[in-house]
């Protein structure tokens, strides 16, 4: 159940920094256009081209990884291999991020990159593998296991009797 709330609570927050960051981007592109800026001799129109791609592709980005920890809270089941991929790379762009934040934008904004950092890790976690003290789900291919005297109870050592 926490596991859902915390993958559905990202996944919003993903979208909302999504969204935001194609805006702030549109800003950027239109200030830019129409006040002819360049920077060193760089022409103004691919200024605005490239911040209106880097807008679109960040949040294309950010959707992608929005879209991977939705699924995962819908069917309550860990993403994929590409999903956790997505996922691990999304955590280490919001560190990086947040270490920018404070001093490009101030504490406000680097408490909300920790925040989805947070958040992101904590899904990954909470959909981890299973580990040695988790139930190991069935053998789709219907082989016996250990206790029906399947591969595994060959290599095991014969019971102790007293």
């Amino acid at each position: 159940m926490a596991r859902r709330l915390v993958a559905g609570v990202a996944a919003l927050l993903l979208f909302a920094e999504a969204v935001g960051f194609v805006l702030v981007n549109h800003v950027l592109a239109t200030v830019a256009d129409r006040q002819s800026m360049s920077i060193a001799e760089m022409d103004s129109d691919v200024m605005v081209a490239g911040t209106y791609v880097m807008g679109a592709a960040m949040g294309g980005y950010l959707l992608c990884c929005g879209l991977a920890l939705l699924a995962a809270a819908l069917r309550d089941r860990a993403p994929g291999r590409f999903g956790r991929v997505l996922l691990i790379s999304c955590a280490v762009a919001h560190g990086v991020l947040g270490a920018l934040a404070v001093g490009l934008v101030g504490w406000h904004g680097f408490a909300f990159m920790a925040t989805v950092l947070v958040l992101d890790l904590l899904a990954l976690t909470l959909y981890g593998k299973r580990g040695p003290g988790r139930e190991a789900p069935a053998d789709p291919a219907g082989g016996a296991g250990p206790e029906q005297g399947g591969p595994v109870a060959d290599r095991l050592p014969p019971p102790a009797t007293a």
